[in-house]
């Protein structure tokens, strides 16, 4: 078999596999819900995200070509006397070794299983999601669920964001910096896919090996919008699959103590513009993250366009609240340090968790999900006149709207069938904005692999 570029077709395979520690019973309303194919169930949606993870490590980006190479792709919940088992026909190759699931596959497959369950039977029933403290409550419980909240030490997680497609001077950066990370003992979270979000953790784990850590974490946060595009790399061993992109976001701001943005394209921005418009309320003037953009020395154009946006289109309060360090993955860790030194100091003064920060303020327009659309694309508003976290918010949605149009099935599909999304902006933004969109593209920030046409169009 043959036929898309990226994708290896030769090896498809038949198989069961049994959780081991993940998920066992199930309740049969749960199965039922899991294998209702029809516009209610979720078997659409756990079939694609299962499908994702059982394609870890494929060069390719395009969530459509991946479900449609597997058209085939069948998964059935077989009950047994000790627990359930998955049955897959015609599942990626890729995913076993000698007939045998890969067992960090197997793990993030039933970590898959487990999200999807908790968030339908728990979140959805029990939250109401348009409630601000509703969603922050939500998003604690789906990853004490899934465990991530268990660690009970000092403030010692870094999450790391950066794009997927990304060239190997700077992935190779990427894991320089994992490593001093892990000499520290500290420990990363990423959105769990390849590239910048793959190389921390292959560096950190280098790190942690020499001062014989044997506990580091590697934790990927996902989404089903994105997953497909981005599956988790094999180092990630605890993955938690937040329902959107809006609850992703702030899983990885309550859970962090610093954050490093290393260059990417779109996806990046829009991490970079949410978090921005987060710590310029007012409301969180006092909270401490230390927030570091660094890159190789050849990255040192892409942070000055960058620093460049983000000082028109959102202010010089906003270039203040992070600092950018070329080709020194040393001091880039040592900044996390001292910088987590500040976060322990403060939680201890509020009376704040380590391991999840409450007190961060989160706007709600921050937290309701962006239904992306041409129409939604086109209403909104990005003026210099909008208080500064309206403007970023919107700037947040204006990018996560090109995200989907580059990578997701849904996108992508818009984008083939009424051409690209249109986004309104003044002149002062939209100058800023296309600029720097340009040189994502012209630096092969967009794609992995082939052309990028552009999902957007700047009026």
């Amino acid at each position: 078999m043959t036929g898309t570029p990226g994708i290896d077709l030769t090896a498809v395979v038949h198989a069961r596999v049994s959780p081991k520690g993940v998920l066992d019973n199930l309740s049969q309303q749960e199965v039922d819900k899991l294998l209702d194919r029809g516009q209610g169930g979720l078997y659409p949606l756990f079939r694609r995200c299962a499908l994702a993870v059982l394609n870890s490590g494929t060069l390719i980006d395009d969530a459509r070509l991946i479900f449609e190479a597997y058209k085939d792709f069948e998964l059935r919940i077989v009950r047994e006397p000790w627990g359930i088992k998955l049955e897959m026909q015609h599942a990626p190759g890729s995913a076993f070794v000698d007939g045998e699931m890969i067992r960090g596959v197997k793990e993030h497959l039933f970590a898959v299983l487990r999200d999807i369950v908790y968030t339908h039977n728990e979140i959805v029933a029990r939250f109401d999601l348009d409630d601000s403290a509703s969603v922050t409550n939500a998003i604690f419980c789906i990853l004490r669920n899934a465990r991530a909240l268990e660690y009970k030490g000092r403030p010692d997680l870094v999450v790391c964001w950066g794009g997927h497609s990304i060239p190997r001077e700077e992935y190779d950066y990427t894991k320089q910096v994992g490593y001093e990370l892990g000499l520290r003992g500290l420990s990363v979270c990423t959105g769990c896919g390849p590239g910048a979000m793959k190389g921390p953790m292959k560096g950190a784990t280098i790190g942690h090996s020499k001062q014989r850590i044997k506990d580091g974490r590697y934790i990927g946060i996902t989404e089903p919008g994105i997953i497909a595009a981005e599956p988790p790399n094999p180092i990630v061993n605890q993955l938690v699959i937040m329902p959107d992109i809006e609850k992703r976001l702030e899983a990885f701001v309550r859970l962090c103590h610093g954050i490093i943005v290393f260059p990417g394209g779109a996806g990046t921005a829009e991490e970079i513009l949410y978090l921005l418009g987060i710590l310029l309320d007012p409301a969180n003037a006092s909270q401490p993250l230390p927030l570091v953009f660094s890159g190789p020395r050849e990255s040192a154009g892409y942070f000055r366009q960058l620093d460049r946006f983000i000082g028109l289109a959102l202010g010089p309060e906003a270039q203040q609240r992070y600092r950018i360090i070329v080709d020194d993955p040393p001091e880039v860790a040592r900044e996390m340090q001292r910088g987590f030194d500040a976060v322990r100091r403060s939680r201890r003064r509020a009376g704040d968790a380590y391991n999840y920060n409450w007190l961060l303020k989160i706007p709600r327009e921050f937290q309701q999900p962006f239904e992306v659309s041409h129409a939604a694309m086109a209403s909104l508003t990005l003026s210099m006149d909008q208080p500064v976290h309206e403007r970023a918010a919107n700037l947040r949605r204006a990018f996560s709207g090109i995200v989907a149009g580059n990578v997701k099935e849904r996108g992508i599909r818009l984008i083939e069938e009424k051409g690209p999304f249109e986004i309104h902006a003044e002149p002062r933004i939209a100058g800023p904005l296309d600029e720097l969109l340009r040189g994502f593209v012209a630096e092969r920030r967009m794609k992995l692999v082939g052309e990028y046409r552009p999902s957007y169009r700047i009026v």
